[in-house]
């Protein structure tokens, strides 16, 4: 399981270090692609056959499933850490991502995401008031009766 939250600056050339830690759990060789809510997602190879598999299933002739594996298919790249485990991302991700120098690295479960510090704590900030009622519209009270 991927966790935790981490800051590294995107240099000039488009290099990423990814904390070892990170490193270790997806694997030397991985996909990058974008994310929802402007950010990347990073997945093991592994994580990332299960989620063409899924979206193999979607019927193509629905408008829906064309446009959402359209936009997150096309951008998908194959990468691999540097020796000194970073990465190199395209120009066409850290343009859509807005990465500029500052950026938070996030593990959420089977992905990692890449945000621009300044997006993600814009996105943090904006839903840190509802996330009571976020959770409550989620969980409907199961972490209680697990107690």
């Amino acid at each position: 399981m991927l966790i935790g939250e981490y800051h590294h600056n995107i240099d000039e050339k488009g290099r990423l270090i990814i904390p070892s830690k990170f490193r270790e759990e997806i694997g030397n060789s991985f996909i990058v692609t974008r994310g929802l809510d402007g950010c990347l997602f990073i997945y093991s190879l592994v994580e990332w056959e299960k989620i063409v598999s899924k979206l193999k299933k979607l019927p193509f002739t629905k408008k829906d499933a064309r446009i959402f594996t359209r936009f997150f298919l096309a951008s998908a790249t194959v990468c691999e850490f540097d020796k000194q485990g970073r990465i190199n991302i395209v120009n066409s991700l850290i343009s859509y991502a807005g990465l500029k120098k500052e950026c938070t690295i996030i593990g959420v479960n089977d992905r990692l995401e890449i945000w621009a510090s300044d997006k993600f704590d814009n996105l943090m900030e904006e839903n840190f008031e509802q996330l009571d009622v976020i959770s409550e519209n989620l969980f409907d009270g199961d972490f209680e009766n697990e107690a």
